[in-house]
């Protein structure tokens, strides 16, 4: 386990885009039974989601955000010294999905930009590694952009997984404060199991797989249900012992919007009040680990903030990969959200 204490780092803003098609699970799900629709919907949560056609992109939803929240901060694009992007989506091989971002928000060419190939456990990752970049001087203001388009490498006869997943961007801005609190990771990985969620035809090691279905996302969900119960508990107990903290001590969970059985179990597992949980999976969809930052924006539009707030940010799936954040929410946070058309070809 990477455990950290980090200061000096305040989060100033988080904004979210989403593709504006709607897709209703029970509506508009063609090629599968109504009533085996129905089952799963009740079971994961997921009664609507965002979803690209194909002409909108995981950068471009992140570029929106990102826009609106530079505009929302006043910041300058000249004063960004490091952009981070996190995703499993990239529009390309190479180069970077940062290196696109760089070019269209028309960042200094003293930005140091670079992407990070996580899923399900990014945002912790992506503010650890934003947190750390300023509390050794090495920058002042970082944006870190995730997003994911996981709807593009569901197949659509896998049940499992193609009634769970929306698309969506996210751009969070953390910025150096004389006066800022001390924010606290847990981070762990474990690539034995690798092969629980996973594409494997499509990259290098498998460019034309003779099975077109290996180009599409393959989950084994009864041996990522058993990680999950069990370790995020452990992680948010990990978290809690460095902040020196109680569970009652934390004004609210954001969660990776996985799978609403999932966090409901573990909330009661841990004695979580339903209340600190926000879900927006039934909503969006699982987006992966901009879920989190998401999840983020919508308690804070919908929920101003009269007083400074203890969180704990959550990630965990794919890698496999799992993490927590302990920081604090001021009341002077900027927040937006907002939906965006399909590009038109």
């Amino acid at each position: 386990m990477t455990a950290t204490i980090l200061r000096g780092a305040r989060l100033a803003g988080v904004t979210s885009v989403v593709p504006a098609t709607e897709f209703d699970n029970v509506r508009d799900t063609q090629h599968f039974d109504a009533t085996e629709v129905k089952k799963v919907v009740a079971l994961a949560g997921v009664k609507a989601r965002r979803v690209t056609d194909g002409n909108l992109f995981c950068s471009d939803l992140c570029l929106e955000a990102a826009k609106d929240l530079l505009a929302g901060l006043e910041w300058s694009v000249d004063s960004i010294d490091v952009l981070i992007f996190i995703t499993q989506t990239p529009d390309y091989f190479l180069p970077g999905t940062a290196s696109l971002m760089h070019r269209d928000l028309g960042l200094s060419h003293h930005c140091a930009v670079f992407d990070v190939g996580l899923g399900c456990s990014g945002y912790p990752y992506g503010l650890w590694l934003a947190n750390m970049m300023v509390q050794t001087g090495a920058a002042k203001r970082v944006l870190v952009l995730h997003g994911d388009t996981p709807s593009l490498f569901t197949d659509k006869e896998d049940r499992s997984t193609y009634l769970l997943f929306g698309d969506g961007g996210t751009a969070t801005a953390i910025e150096a404060s004389p006066n800022a609190t001390e924010w606290g990771f847990c981070l762990h990985s474990d690539g034995s199991g690798a092969t629980d969620l996973i594409i494997p035809g499509g990259g290098f090691r498998n460019p034309n797989p003779e099975n077109k279905r290996d180009t599409k996302l393959h989950m084994n969900g009864p041996n990522l249900f058993n990680f999950t119960v069990s370790r995020v508990p452990e992680v948010i107990e990990e978290t809690l012992q460095l902040v020196k903290s109680k569970v009652d001590d934390v004004d609210l969970f954001f969660f990776h919007q996985s799978n609403q059985f999932i966090m409901k179990h573990i909330a009661k597992k841990c004695g979580l009040d339903v209340a600190k949980v926000p879900i927006t999976l039934d909503r969006f969809g699982n987006i992966g680990g901009a879920s989190v930052p998401l999840t983020m924006t919508q308690y804070l539009i919908e929920n101003k903030l009269e007083s400074t707030v203890k969180i704990m940010v959550l990630g965990y799936g794919v890698g496999l990969s799992w993490g927590a954040g302990y920081l604090e929410l001021d009341k002077n946070v900027f927040s937006s959200h907002r939906e965006v058309a399909e590009r038109t070809q």
